[in-house]
C-alpha cells in the first residue's frame, strides 16, 4: 500500500538535515520554495505547535487471502474489462462509495516537496495535515480524483512546528483541491466514513500494485485474467514462496519505473515550445531507459520465466579443462588431514588438502576428485560448475552437510559436460535458484539428500540428470522438473513432502513430485522410485494447448475409459516417458495441465 509514514506523535522538523526515504513526484512550480522555507524557520517558534494526528483507519487489504482479492478484483470490479476501460471501473467503484457521505475528517498527506525547498534533506516520508473533505464527484478517472479540503480543527500535523500560514498559502496554490488517494479516513466516524477508508485502500492497492502504465498500450482481452496473475505475484513475494532477494528486486525495479516515467513526463512537460537537438537527446535517453526497464518488468511478471529467465545470472567463466601434463589431483576436505584419512588411497595418489570447500574447488581441473569429510560447509564455487569433476563424502550422507549462502542467488549450478556428486547432504537456504540447476551437459547424483527450501531439482533445455538412491524434500514447486528438450533418469530415490507452499491458496496447484515442460518434449525414465507425501501430483507434464490432442484440464492417470487411456498411452509414448516399479503413496499419479 502507499506509505503512511509516521502517525504517532508529531516529529520538529529542522530544515536542512536529514535525508530522503523516498522519491516523491513533482509538486506545483518551486517559485513559491523560498518563501515557504522561510515562513518555516522564521514563524515555526512564534505560531502554536500543532497538535498530533489522529489515527486513520488501518489498511485491511494485508490480511485479506489472495483468492478474495482475485474474487474483488477480477470477479466484481474489473469484470469484463479491458485495460482502457479499468481506470472508469475504479472510479466507478469509488464514487459509489463517496456519494453516501459529503463531508468528513481525513489526513492529506503529501509530498514534503509542497512545503519544503530540498525536501530530499527532509527525514519524514510525508507532510500530513488533518483536513474536512468534500468530495466532488463528477470525474471519471479516479487516479485523478480531486476532494475539496480545508484545515480542520483543532489545526493537526506530523510536524509539529508547521506554520498554519504556510499550509494554507499551499492550499490557496492547489485551489484547495487535492487527489482523493492521498486522504486517509480518520476512525471514530461513522461507518459510512469506514466504508469509503477501505474503498480508498482498494484503489490505492490497485494503483500500488496492480496497474501498469503500459496496460493501456496492450491488446489484452482479458485483463482481469492479467491482474490475478499480478495479485499471485504480489502473494508469493509477502508470503516468501518468491525468495525475497527476489521479490526485493522486482519492488526496486517497479518503484525505480514509476520515478522514471514520472521524471519524463515531467521532462517533457517542462519543454515550453519546439525542443532542442539536446531536449531531443534526452528525451529519447529516457524514453529508451524506460522501455527497457518495462521490458525487464513485463518478463519478471511472468510465472514461466521467474526462475530460469534472462533476470537469473548464468555461468560465464570458461572451462579449465585437463591439466597440461595429463595429471589430476584428489582434493581432501577437512580442518585437518591424519594419515588415517588417506590411508586407501594408492601411493600414487597426488594430493592436496584445503580446509573448505570452496578453495578445493577453485583448484579443480578436470579430471580431479574432490573427497569431503565429515563437517558442515559452504561453497559459493558450486554456483560456477564447468569442470567435469567427481564430488564425493566420505562417510554417510547426514555426516557431508553442504549448505548454501542465503544472501546468494544460486546453490548448486553445473555447465560441466559430467560432473557427479555422491554422498552429500546439500541444504538451501535463501537462494532464489533450484536447489540444483543443470544449465547443461550431465549431472549425476548418487546417495545424496537433497533439502530444498525454493525449488527443486531443475534441469534445463538440452541438459541431463541421473540421481540414483537420493532423497528429495521440501521443494516449494516440483522435487524435479524438466524444461524442455532435457533428460532424466530417477532411479530409487524418494521424492517426498514437495509442493510445499507456505500458503493454502497457492496450494492448490499440479506440481508435486516431478513437473515435465512439453515441447520440445523432454524423455523421462523412472525406476523404482517412491514419491508421497506431496502436495500435488507424482508427474505432471505441462503442455501448450495447440501441441496435443488432450481435452482441457487434469487428467488423472487412474483415469478410466479407453479413449483417455489411449490418450495418455500416446502421450507417455511420445515423452518416452518409462515408469516401471514406482510407487506414488498418498498423493494422485500423472496429470495433463494445459498452458
Amino acid at each position: 500500500m502507499a506509505s503512511s509514514g509516521p502517525e504517532e506523535g508529531t516529529a520538529e522538523v529542522e530544515p536542512g538535515s536529514g535525508e530522503s526515504s523516498r522519491s516523491w513526484p513533482a509538486g506545483p512550480s518551486s517559485g513559491a520554495g523560498p518563501s515557504r522555507r522561510q515562513l518555516l524557520s522564521s514563524q515555526g517558534e512564534e505560531e502554536a505547535e500543532a497538535d498530533p494526528l489522529p489515527a486513520q483507519y488501518p489498511s485491511h487489504l494485508g490480511a485479506v487471502p489472495g483468492r478474495d482479492k482475485v474474487a474483488l478484483y477480477c470477479d466484481r470490479l474489473l469484470r469484463g474489462c479491458k485495460a482502457e476501460d479499468a481506470n472508469e471501473a475504479m472510479s466507478k467503484y469509488l464514487l459509489e462509495k463517496l456519494k453516501m457521505k459529503e463531508k468528513w475528517l481525513g489526513v492529506w498527506k503529501t509530498n514534503p516537496e509542497l512545503f519544503f525547498i530540498n525536501s530530499e534533506d527532509i527525514l519524514i516520508p510525508f507532510v500530513g495535515i488533518l483536513v474536512e473533505v468534500s468530495c466532488k464527484p463528477s470525474q471519471s478517472t479516479s487516479s485523478h480524483l480531486k476532494a475539496s479540503i480545508s484545515v480542520a480543527e483543532p489545526f493537526s500535523s506530523n510536524i509539529a512546528n508547521i506554520p498554519r500560514e504556510l499550509v494554507d498559502n499551499v492550499l490557496e496554490e492547489l485551489d484547495h483541491s487535492v487527489p482523493l488517494l492521498e486522504i486517509y479516513p480518520v476512525e471514530g466516524q461513522d461507518m459510512v466514513v469506514f466504508d469509503i477508508a477501505q474503498a480508498l485502500d482498494v484503489v490505492r492497492f490497485f494503483y500500488d500494485f496492480l496497474w501498469r502504465d503500459w496496460d493501456e498500450d496492450e491488446s489484452c482481452e482479458t485483463y482481469a485474467a492479467l491482474v490475478e496473475e499480478r495479485i499471485k505475484l504480489w502473494c508469493d513475494i509477502e508470503n516468501g514462496t518468491i525468495p525475497v532477494p527476489i521479490g526485493q528486486r522486482f519492488r526496486k525495479n517497479l518503484e525505480k519505473y514509476k520515478n522514471m516515467h514520472l521524471e519524463l513526463v515531467q521532462y517533457q512537460s517542462n519543454i515550453k515550445e519546439e525542443p532542442t537537438a539536446e531536449e531531443a537527446v534526452e528525451c529519447w535517453k529516457k524514453y529508451y531507459e524506460l522501455v527497457m526497464l518495462c521490458g525487464l518488468l513485463k518478463i519478471w511478471e511472468d510465472l514461466r520465466l521467474r526462475a530460469h529467465g534472462p533476470l537469473t545470472p548464468r555461468i560465464l567463466r570458461r572451462r579449465r579443462g585437463h591439466r597440461d601434463d595429463g595429471k589430476t589431483v584428489t582434493h581432501i576436505v577437512a580442518k585437518t588431514m591424519t594419515a588415517e584419512m588417506v590411508k586407501d588411497f594408492s601411493v600414487d595418489t597426488l594430493l592436496q588438502q584445503h580446509d573448505n570447500l570452496n578453495m578445493a574447488l577453485d583448484s579443480c581441473y578436470s579430471g580431479d576428485n574432490v573427497v569431503i569429510f565429515p563437517g558442515e560447509y559452504k561453497a559459493l564455487n558450486l554456483s560456477k560448475l564447468t569442470e567435469d569433476i567427481i564430488i564425493q563424502g566420505a562417510g554417510k550422507p547426514e555426516e557431508i552437510v553442504i549448505v548454501s549462502e542465503p544472501t546468494r542467488e544460486s546453490f548448486v549450478v553445473s555447465k560441466a559436460q559430467n560432473v557427479k556428486l555422491m554422498h552429500l547432504t546439500l541444504v538451501q537456504q535463501g537462494t532464489v535458484d533450484g536447489i540444483v540447476v543443470v544449465e547443461s551437459g550431465h549431472m549425476t547424483f548418487v546417495n545424496c539428500i537433497l533439502k530444498c527450501e525454493g525449488t527443486g531439482v531443475c534441469v534445463l533445455t538440452g541438459a541431463s540428470l541421473t540421481i540414483t538412491n537420493s532423497e528429495i524434500t521440501g521443494a516449494q514447486g516440483a522435487g524435479v522438473e524438466l524444461h524442455p528438450g532435457s533428460t532424466a533418469i530417477l532411479e530409487g530415490n524418494k521424492i517426498h513432502h514437495c509442493n510445499n507452499f507456505k500458503t493454502s491458496e497457492s496450494s492448490q496447484g499440479a506440481l508435486g513430485g516431478i513437473n515435465i515442460k512439453v515441447v520440445p518434449v523432454p524423455k523421462l525414465k523412472m525406476k523404482n522410485n517412491h514419491i508421497y507425501s506431496n502436495n500435488g501430483y507424482g508427474v505432471t507434464i505441462l503442455q501448450p494447448m495447440d501441441q496435443l490432442s488432450t481435452t482441457g484440464g487434469i487428467l488423472e492417470f487412474t483415469a478410466s475409459g479407453d479413449a483417455e487411456e489411449d490418450i495418455l498411452s500416446k502421450l507417455m509414448h511420445e515423452l518416452s516417458l518409462e515408469m516401471s516399479s514406482n510407487t506414488l503413496d498418498d498423493i494422485k499419479g500423472l496429470s495433463i495441465v494445459n498452458s
